[in-house]
């Protein structure tokens, strides 16, 4: 191994091909040549006033330093390029994260993918349990990511998919579900929203008609799948319901617009049937003003007041407001005991004593010994003599 500043085997291999080649191109032999440097050597070493060995170790020294300048000049070139190419990967490297979070990004304008239509018709026929919300002054219909992901990974879903040409994506595990629901965002058939208030930075109050948990949102940008993340539909379905209510809507303004030209039997049987629904409005009416009639007589009659139909004008079905025939009018206090007969009914049972119980007198130290509940309600006690 050759010592620290000495030059290595290789290295005095290829210096003395170099010198020989040297030699040849002056026509002279390697022992000529040396002679030759030798006497330039003297020459130059006695104008400078040195000996030979001076001054061929002063030409070391400078050939030293000029070798280590040019490596220190080395190192700096490879630092400066490790560091562009860490400044080149750390966008990748950032890239890389953003996926490892989940975000999709949104691609306005292309066509809905097929297979994003096939997984939003499914999840629209699946419970989401969605809500109502606004967006831009309109009411969507807004659900929770936790809910879809769970239809997605549900035996329906593998059901629906496993049929015969089906669009449907398969669904192996968590993360191809989540994929899955990404084909929503993508097609623009269902977006991430938050929570806004519509009057955050005005001055005036709040205002007293609003609807509790009728939530005003605004889309995000980055559209994560996060399971508490709310999503709402931009997708409305298959149109051909809409579509069938608007045919019918015009076929029936042109019929009753061409109503003059309809044949005899047709026009005969609407009028007929106008005259039932008015025959049927007269007896509503009628019935409504009977049973006010009546229930203002028995009012002073038989208090608190007989109504016929008591549900008549109630929020319920058409079959329910003639349930039940008659009824009592409600007063205070039998609201107040319908209201305590259900709590009571809905607390759980007690083993409590009985309204009424008939006992007898017992010593004290046997009343002492065993502690007994204290009841407050009526009991009839008999004493013996």
């Amino acid at each position: 191994m050759a010592a620290p500043g000495q030059p290595s085997p290789q290295q005095m291999a290829a210096m003395q091909q170099q010198f020989a080649a040297e030699a040849a191109k002056r026509g002279m032999t390697p022992e000529q040549f040396a002679q030759k440097q030798r006497e330039q050597l003297t020459a130059d070493a006695a104008k400078l006033g040195l000996s030979p060995e001076e001054y061929v170790s002063q030409l070391r020294a400078r050939a030293m330093q000029a070798h280590q300048q040019q490596m220190e000049a080395q190192q700096q070139g490879q630092t400066s390029a490790q560091s562009d190419d860490e400044q080149s990967q750390a966008p990748a490297t950032q890239q890389q994260q953003q996926q490892q979070t989940h975000q999709v990004p949104v691609t306005p304008g292309s066509p809905p993918d097929p297979k994003a239509l096939a997984v939003a018709n499914f999840l629209r026929s699946q419970n989401l349990k969605p809500r109502t919300c606004i967006m831009d002054g309109q009411r969507k219909d807004m659900f929770k990511v936790k809910r879809a992901i769970r239809a997605i990974e549900s035996p329906a879903y593998a059901k629906a998919a496993g049929k015969k040409n089906s669009l449907l994506p398969p669904v192996t595990d968590r993360a191809s579900a989540e994929n899955v629901f990404k084909l929503l965002p993508l097609s623009l058939l269902a977006l991430r929203v938050t929570k806004v208030d519509p009057h955050e930075g005005h001055n005036h109050a709040k205002p007293k008609n609003r609807v509790k948990g009728l939530w005003t949102v605004k889309i995000e940008q980055h559209q994560d799948t996060e399971p508490m993340m709310h999503y709402v539909w931009l997708y409305e379905g298959p149109q051909w319901k809409q579509k069938a209510m608007a045919a019918a809507v015009v076929a029936g303004i042109f019929a009753v617009v061409l109503f003059p030209l309809w044949p005899m039997i047709l026009r005969q049987g609407v009028w007929y049937l106008s005259v039932g629904m008015m025959g049927l409005l007269g007896l509503f009416f009628a019935m409504s003003i009977f049973r006010l009639i009546l229930f203002c007589v028995t009012v002073f009659v038989v208090p608190p007041g007989l109504w016929l139909y008591p549900n008549l004008f109630e929020d319920v079905g058409f079959f329910d407001s003639f349930k039940p025939l008659w009824g009592w009018q409600e007063t205070k206090k039998s609201k107040k005991s319908s209201k305590k007969s259900k709590v009571s009914e809905s607390a759980p049972t007690t083993d409590a004593a009985p309204s009424a119980t008939t006992t007898s007198a017992e010593p004290a130290s046997t009343s002492s010994a065993a502690p007994v509940k204290r009841d407050l309600t009526a009991r009839v006690e008999e004493v013996e003599e």
